[in-house]
């Protein structure tokens, strides 16, 4: 989580119950204004999906049939 996400949750956590909700409806018509299909990846999560398809790319995944699922 960043620092200003942290700053953020404290801040909310702060208000009265009413206002939390109002403010998490303000983020959240924010967030779908932005991503409205939540198909946008966060910096975090593009740099995984890099290191992801490099992974798979090298080989170095292990295949779903050599786990023992029992």
């Amino acid at each position: 989580m960043s620092v200003m996400v942290q700053k953020t949750v404290n801040l909310l956590d702060m208000l009265p119950e009413n206002d939390q909700t109002l403010a998490y409806e303000i983020i959240k018509k924010l967030v779908l204004a932005w991503d409205p299909d939540f198909s946008k990846l966060t910096p975090d999560e593009q740099e995984r999906l890099e290191i992801a398809e490099l992974e798979i790319a090298n080989g170095e995944t292990v295949s779903h049939g050599d786990i023992n699922w029992n």
